[in-house]
């Protein structure tokens, strides 16, 4: 566990955290993705977030800080997943971190707490093998992001949704 002000904070979510983990990953959405802010998505959501919660050795991780003034709540997120890439010189087991959610409730932020779920998420990264984690920002959480030292680096990134 990672801690904030000496308090002991960080925690691996667990499946009946997946309502709260799915609220504060809509805050992450609706403050990067102003056309996208449904909620639809969430009850058919809910069962595999649950199951993947439940999974202590997967390649899935969310760690949480408990909201200290709402009960039942949580103050922030940061969640990632483990990825296999072919090995190379560099990374010959060919592990990536990938860091696909961070928020923190309006009412919690500026707290440390982001910043010690992602120091818990890192090590989680580092105790599995990968060699990098890889995440995309938006601009309020960029100096967080310098701060643990990432870097810019241009991606000539496609997609192609199915």
């Amino acid at each position: 566990m990672a801690s904030v002000r000496g308090m002991s904070v960080v925690r691996r979510a667990e499946p009946a955290d997946a309502e709260e983990v799915l609220r504060l990953r809509q805050v992450m959405i609706d403050s990067m993705f102003e056309a996208d802010r449904s909620t639809d998505w969430h009850a058919e959501s809910l069962p595999t977030l649950r199951a993947k919660l439940a999974e202590p050795d997967g390649t899935f991780a969310a760690f949480v800080v408990d909201h200290p003034e709402r009960p039942g709540a949580l103050a922030a997120l940061v969640a990632g997943t483990l990825d296999y890439r072919i090995g190379r010189s560099a990374n010959p087991l060919g592990t990536v971190g990938y860091v696909f959610s961070v928020a923190t409730d309006p009412d919690a932020r500026r707290r440390g707490y982001a910043r010690a779920c992602m120091d818990t998420l890192l090590k989680w990264f580092r105790e599995r093998g990968a060699d990098r984690v890889q995440l995309t920002t938006s601009a309020e959480g960029a100096p967080l992001y310098a701060s643990l030292g990432f870097r810019p680096k241009p991606d000539p990134l496609l997609e192609l949704r199915l």
